[in-house]
């Protein structure tokens, strides 16, 4: 609904919440997550590209392999390993994760990789299948998600791999497709993943 996205812009862009006509400043760390079901939307509209961009990622979930199922029934079968929620205990603290956005800042990246991001989201620009390419805000979450990935591999410099690994996810939903693509079955990802492998890597 309206009043939804205009909370979503508010906290994305502000930084604040406002709830009954109170306004409450965020802390330096949240986070902003929105699920969406595939199947059921009668009622809601979708987001304006505008929002989207301010997404970081898009993650899809689709159905679990056949084994994945099956430990699903066990643990429900033997009641194990059900996580409760008063169980949970925090993996690290606040003052951790800010010092690890600030090793993430140092994180090097050669500027023909930031020409390899930029080559990238060029090609959403041009390509005959994209109705809407994606912004320069996508080549920034491209930089900032890769250095973040380098950084989980313990590494403190950016690869072509660790781009090329987090572009689809920073893409997909930053981009919008013609009306020709979709009716020959293109999808966001299948675009995005050629798109990308139409760039030369650097060596």
């Amino acid at each position: 609904p309206a009043k939804t996205q205009a909370a979503l812009f508010e906290v994305m862009e502000e930084r604040q919440v406002s709830i009954d006509g109170t306004t409450h400043q965020m802390g330096e760390l949240y986070t902003i997550l929105a699920t969406q079901n595939p199947v059921e939307q009668e009622g809601t509209y979708k987001l304006p590209e505008a929002q989207l961009d301010r997404f970081l990622m898009k993650i899809t979930m689709g159905y679990p392999s056949l084994e994945e199922e099956v430990d699903i029934l066990e643990r429900h079968h033997t009641n194990a390993s059900l996580v409760k929620l008063d169980s949970l205990a925090p993996v690290l603290t606040k003052e951790e994760l800010l010092s690890l956005r600030r090793l993430m800042e140092r994180v090097f990246v050669d500027r023909t990789l930031l020409q390899y991001i930029a080559l990238i989201v060029q090609q959403t620009r041009t390509s005959k299948a994209v109705y809407l390419g994606a912004s320069p805000r996508a080549s920034v979450a491209m930089m900032q998600a890769s250095k973040a990935y380098a950084l989980l591999q313990r590494r403190d410099f950016v690869t072509p791999e660790d781009i090329k690994f987090i572009a689809p996810y920073v893409l997909q939903h930053r981009l919008i497709l013609t009306a020709e693509a979709e009716m020959e079955g293109y999808s966001s990802v299948k675009v995005t993943q050629r798109l990308i492998d139409k760039v030369e890597v650097p060596k």
